[in-house]
């Protein structure tokens, strides 16, 4: 038979404290009629003392519905819930709008946790799922928008940017003790790690200082560059509209040359924009009662106005940069065109969608203060323009402006 440990200890009178290998309990009332509460739960004793006649019932019982709500109760994936309440965990979607859970740490959910977090955090990851919804869909509305963006012509000079990273913190110095005066050895030790961490200190000072440094020169050239190199410089100048549309994030890849004439008061501007099979094909809800999103097909029309939509902004966008950015400039060239298969070579060719040549005078016209109400698509066909454009959006291919 295996041993059993149990020990009893009077904490005053009718009140006693039992130990055993099962845990802790207490016990109140006289020999004979008790009431104990341990790791087993809440009993009732009743007894004849000397007579060896004793009786024992259980007086907390859980059924089915205790035991349900016990597991509810149950910590489970709990610790995971950070201090603001939110389940700390990666919510990722597919394309299809089916939603994967992960911990932050990299690991994947069980089914077990899957279903409680779910249950428990529901409200937390809808504010997630439509979170993403929103995020998704402004991708698709921006494609619509990106001439929103444009700055007025009139936009001069550059503010330079603070060096973003922060300098590195001092250490902490372990402090000498009165005792280590008494112990040279300790004290020696001590004084040498000191010494160490602040020698890397002053190291990863003397880098930070190093870094900052040639960050705020380049940042003053810059600032020079385009207050008054962009006036009587074509390396200046072609520098700087560089510079400016790699800081612009098109929302596709898109690849742009440029030629600046020899007088330095025309451009001319190539653009290798996306094909239209690259544009989005869906949009996305948020479903009332299911924990996913679903995608909603945009018809063919929508897809081309997309497209239609995006391609001349990216025009007006670059338009923008040329006169804002190089004030000499009077004339510029944009054309834009993609890579399309040539059927009579079977290899690829340059198909141009459209070639718009525009005076600064006639840019300024623009109400720079009302994009929202502008249409790229429109706002085009008041500059010299080559396209062949359907209603419905489809290209045909154009001749574009040259630099003469």
């Amino acid at each position: 038979m295996a041993f059993r440990f149990q020990r009893r200890i009077t904490l005053a009178p009718g009140i006693r404290l039992n130990l055993s290998k099962r845990g802790v309990g207490v016990s109140v009332g006289p020999r004979g009629a008790s009431v104990s509460v341990g790791p087993s739960g809440a009993h009732a004793h009743a007894g004849l003392p000397g007579t060896g006649l004793a009786y024992r019932t259980k007086l907390s019982r859980q059924g089915k519905g205790s035991s349900s709500r016990k597991a509810d109760s149950e910590p489970g994936p709990l610790t995971r819930i950070t201090e603001s309440g939110h389940l700390d965990l990666d919510l990722a979607v597919d394309d299809e709008g089916h939603v994967t859970y992960q911990w932050k740490d990299g690991q994947p959910l069980s089914p077990v946790d899957q279903r409680w977090v779910r249950r428990q955090g529901e409200a937390d990851i809808r504010e997630r799922l439509q979170v993403l919804c929103e995020r998704r869909n402004q991708d698709l509305q921006r494609l619509g928008e990106l001439h929103h963006e444009t700055p007025c012509p009139e936009t001069r000079g550059y503010t330079p940017k603070s060096f973003p990273d922060s300098p590195p913190t001092p250490p902490e110095r372990s402090p000498i003790s009165g005792w280590h005066w008494l112990w040279p050895p300790a004290k020696q030790r001590i004084a040498l790690e000191n010494a160490r961490l602040q020698t890397r200190f002053d190291d990863d000072y003397r880098q930070w200082e190093w870094r900052k440094a040639e960050f705020d020169a380049e940042e003053f050239a810059r600032q020079q560059r385009e207050t008054a190199g962009v006036f009587n410089d074509i390396s200046t100048m072609e520098q700087t509209l560089r510079e400016r549309l790699e800081e612009i994030e098109w929302p596709r890849e898109t690849q742009i040359d440029f030629d600046l004439g020899s007088d330095e008061h025309t451009i001319a501007v190539d653009i290798d924009l996306p094909l239209e099979d690259e544009m989005p094909d869906r949009e996305w809800t948020m479903p009332a009662k299911a924990l996913k999103l679903t995608p909603k097909p945009l018809s063919d029309t929508r897809k081309r106005k997309l497209y239609r939509d995006y391609v001349h902004g990216v025009a007006f966008r670059v338009l923008g940069a040329v006169f804002a950015r190089l004030p000499n400039v009077q004339e510029a060239r944009v054309s834009g065109y993609s890579q399309v298969a040539d059927t009579a070579t079977g290899g690829m060719r340059d198909q141009y969608l459209y070639s718009i040549k525009v005076t600064r005078e006639q840019w300024s016209r623009i109400h720079f203060d009302k994009l929202a109400q502008v249409d790229p698509v429109a706002a085009v066909e008041a500059f010299a323009l080559r396209r062949d454009m359907t209603k419905t959006g489809i290209f045909r291919d154009v001749e574009p402006f040259v630099l003469v």
